[in-house]
């Protein structure tokens, strides 16, 4: 399934806090509303779709209530007004809704200037990033330092700007702009001729994103991760995960508790483990390093033979461990089956795949990885769908506030799906382990 990432159509614009209504009521009654909804000329959602949108901008889900939402198309002429505050080349002559992003709003913006490939202009979610200024800042020192160390002797066969993303400022100067409504607004090149794909379909793509997002943490190796915020804190912590989990358990505030009990126990006698990359990193064996927490595959853009040329979508870049970003990378291309299949036994491991990746990987990762950090990652590979698993079984106890389902016990289907991801990764981890070992080698001669 390719998507190209500079053409993905976008009909409806979804969550501006200025153009949408928020209806906020005891289940029963939004239901109704609904309905009334549904009978409305061009009204594009349904009561799940739109749902689905706000759990997956905001990140959560006011309790005990049922939220609905009217949208409307942002009004174009603003957009293009906001636009013309930054400083492009030319005037504004097309503005255009642009790509399938679940959290930011995002145009591409054509001029009559110089630069034909045009812009993106971008209102970043702060309902998701309270602190933009912070995002934005971090975005800003990362996109400074790789510019620096591309522009270093080496293959300039890419020009830097298409190896990186390039912030537009305003014609003030700033970074960023904030409008009337309070929201957020960043400009960006629009970079031509790349594409991205959601599913990774052959081990060259694979070793290509492998290669990004190793040559992304490496570059970034030197750069000090004390002036990098937080902006999601404890994103990647187990143990907070963990004591949610535990929470939902004691509540049980839709009875819940007693269907999930083998899924529990399986979450319960691999705890312990699952604190591996905490307890190094408690010790001081395993360093901070600028991570970008994000690692899925279509942030990378490919060019048209299928290079990696530029790691994209750089809000949630902050400060974590390596084992993180690439227990994530692995997590969503090493899995044969769907996320939420329910037929277990198609839960197989794409071997090829993760050596493919390892292989890109380590080409960029070798320079700079600790032992301790090598060692580390296999952890991060049981780490993150045990995580998932766990987010999921904690939304199936609290009433499926989170994520979208399409059944009463979708949540739990998939903690059964991610949980026989772990045991599949469990029973072949020697051969994992023996695949990275055999590549560091490679490094080591």
């Amino acid at each position: 399934m390719t998507r190209c990432w500079l053409h993905r159509p976008l009909h409806w614009n979804l969550l501006s806090p200025s153009n949408c209504l928020i209806i906020a009521a005891p289940a029963p009654i939004s239901r109704r509303l609904w309905g009334l909804f549904y009978a409305m000329p061009g009204f594009p959602l349904s009561e799940n779709s739109a749902n689905d949108c706000v759990r997956k901008r905001y990140g959560y889900y006011f309790s005990n209530v049922h939220i609905a939402l009217m949208m409307r198309n942002f009004n174009l002429e603003q957009v293009s007004a906001l636009a013309s505050r930054f400083d492009i080349e030319g005037n504004v002559t097309d503005v255009s809704p642009f790509g399938s992003g679940h959290i930011n709003d995002t145009y591409r913006v054509l001029t009559d200037g110089y630069n034909t490939d045009g812009y993106l202009l971008q209102r970043v979610n702060h309902h998701v990033f309270k602190n933009v200024k912070a995002v934005m800042e971090n975005m800003q020192l990362v996109i400074r330092h790789l510019k620096e160390k591309y522009r270093q002797p080496g293959d300039q066969t890419v020009p830097v700007e298409k190896k990186v993303l390039t912030l537009i400022p305003t014609r003030e100067n700033d970074p960023y702009l904030v409008d009337d409504a309070g929201n957020f607004w960043r400009m960006l090149i629009l970079l031509a001729d790349t594409r991205s794909y959601d599913i990774v379909e052959t081990p060259q793509q694979a070793r290509e994103g492998g290669r990004a997002f190793g040559q992304f943490q490496r570059l970034l190796s030197d750069l000090d991760v004390g002036n990098i915020h937080e902006v999601l804190p404890d994103f990647h912590h187990i143990g907070k995960r963990l004591d949610k989990l535990n929470h939902a358990v004691a509540a049980d505030p839709v009875n819940r508790v007693a269907q999930a009990s083998a899924e529990l126990a399986a979450i319960k006698c691999r705890e312990r483990r699952m604190h591996t990359i905490l307890d190094l990193a408690a010790d001081g064996i395993l360093p901070i390093r600028i991570t970008h927490n994000d690692t899925k595959f279509n942030n990378v853009l490919l060019d048209m033979q299928d290079k990696a040329q530029c790691v994209i979508d750089l809000d949630t870049v902050m400060p974590g461990y390596v084992a993180y970003d690439f227990g994530d990378a692995i997590r969503t291309i090493i899995n044969r089956a769907a996320e939420d299949e329910a037929d277990l036994s198609k839960i197989t491991l794409n071997i090829p795949l993760f050596e493919a990746y390892v292989s890109g990987y380590f080409e960029e990762a070798h320079y700079f990885l600790t032992a301790e950090e090598v060692s580390s990652l296999i952890e991060g590979v049981l780490l993150l769908p045990y995580m998932q698993a766990v987010r999921f079984l904690t939304d199936f106890l609290e009433g499926d506030h989170y994520y979208k389902v399409h059944h009463a016990d979708h949540n739990l289907q998939r903690t059964r799906a991610q949980l026989r991801l772990v045991e599949q990764l469990e029973v072949h981890e020697p051969e994992l382990r023996e695949i990275i070992d055999r590549v560091v080698r490679q490094y080591q001669k």
